[in-house]
């Protein structure tokens, strides 16, 4: 017996039944057809695909069309008031009188004193809030206004035991407290 015919022999009867045979056969299969078919397509063209760059950068701006950063570099607005309403610094000066309440003051009169001055959305989530609660008793410095826009302004009010961020907004012109944030010292 010949040395090729033994070996056809021991691929058919043992290589090709395994599992490792048969993958094996398989991976042979598809480097075949895979250099088959380079061999047919012939040489590519090397400008072709994603892996080179462009030969300038690619802009979604147009480069004279000013800042397109993010953030300002110029003062912000100044707040709009409707003439005859009080002012941010004003609105935000009495909310936090009527936040720090007074001595004996109920649940009821508390929100009732916070109601003129607040938004309905924060009116809503100052609902089931106690006046017993507000961890602070009195305003310890003058109020900091920080205008992001003509009808938002952030107020930061330096209290007691803390500090209070107000935000506050003004869509037609009167300003209202829209959230309440403390801030423990």
């Amino acid at each position: 017996m010949s040395a090729v015919r033994r070996a056809v022999e021991f691929l058919v009867t043992r290589v090709l039944r395994s599992r490792l045979g048969i993958a094996l056969g398989l991976a042979v299969v598809v480097f075949g057809v895979i250099g088959a078919a380079r061999l047919v397509s012939g040489p590519g063209d090397p400008t072709d695909g994603l892996s080179n760059r462009p030969s300038r950068p690619i802009t979604t701006v147009a480069p004279t069309a000013g800042d397109d950063g993010a953030f300002s570099t110029g003062a912000p607005p100044s707040p709009v008031t409707r003439p005859g309403e009080p002012t941010p610094q004003e609105t935000a000066e009495r909310f936090v009188a009527a936040w720090l309440g007074r001595p004996g003051v109920t649940a009821d009169q508390w929100q009732e004193g916070l109601r003129p001055l607040s938004t309905p959305a924060l009116t809503e989530k100052l609902a089931g809030a106690d006046p017993s609660g507000v961890p602070a008793s009195r305003v310890a410095g003058e109020a900091t206004l920080q205008p992001r826009t003509e009808n938002f302004v952030e107020v930061l009010v330096p209290l007691d035991t803390g500090r209070l961020r107000l935000e506050l907004v003004a869509p037609d012109g009167r300003w209202l407290v829209d959230a309440v944030d403390w801030e423990q010292q």
